[in-house]
């Protein structure tokens, strides 16, 4: 793995900063809803693009009627985009989830892989959806890196890098793995809620002590 440099006052800072993101979001988890890895890894792939609340919505249905990845090989492209509609990219979405449930049952005997470079080898699958699905269904220690935790990490000085795979390294770096999961929770809630995109709320930011974004506007840098 190629190592990539990390502000040296913000890797030092970086557990202070988890740990008040820690006591912040307490029961940090996956706004997905899922019972199986199998549920996890299609609400993760409908996700891209869509918020987690409109996926809800449609896996709702879309669980009662499809079970496993047999089920979804008795239908065809046309039947699962009505399901799926009010998801983005929804036409797209429905033939990956054809294609990989194919997959899953011809090669892995109709079970989720929880293996990063197996998931991967699925269509629709990249390396975020992997990684979600591998900590999320599996417990296992990953960071996926969506653009909240781009967004926040880099914002707060945590991590310097230009492309999420860059950010994923860098993270692993300088964050403990057995807090690899937790914080990839702590930054999404703290993203959607605090850290936003356009106007974050600074002044309700309980690690603007720390954040670089925060330093340059009090010092008059550039936003």
């Amino acid at each position: 793995m190629v190592k990539n440099k990390v502000r040296k006052n913000n890797a030092k800072n970086c557990e202070i900063i988890l740990d008040q993101l820690a006591k912040e979001y307490p029961s940090a988890k996956s706004e997905l809803d899922f019972t199986t890895p199998f549920e996890c890894l299609i609400a993760t792939m409908l996700s891209a693009q869509c918020t987690d609340q409109r996926v809800n919505m449609v896996t709702k249905e879309l669980f009662a009627k499809y079970k496993n990845p047999k089920d979804y090989l008795n239908t065809n492209a046309g039947q699962l985009e009505k399901l799926i509609k009010s998801c983005n990219y929804y036409k797209t979405k429905s033939k990956h989830i054809i294609e990989a449930c194919k997959i899953l049952v011809e090669k892995h005997d109709g079970t989720v892989p929880n293996s990063r470079d197996t998931l991967m080898e699925l269509p629709g699958v990249g390396r975020k959806t992997a990684n979600v699905v591998l900590s999320n269904a599996f417990g296992l220690p990953a960071i996926a890196v969506d653009t909240h935790v781009f967004r926040v990490s880099n914002r707060i000085g945590i991590i310097e890098a230009k492309d999420p795979l860059k950010a994923e390294e860098q993270l692993m770096q300088v964050i403990k793995k057995n807090r690899w999961s937790d914080a990839h929770h702590w930054l999404i809630l703290h993203g959607r809620r605090v850290c936003k995109a356009r106007k974050p709320s600074c002044e309700k930011c309980i690690v603007s002590e720390w954040c670089v974004y925060y330093q340059k506007i009090n010092d008059g840098g550039a936003q």
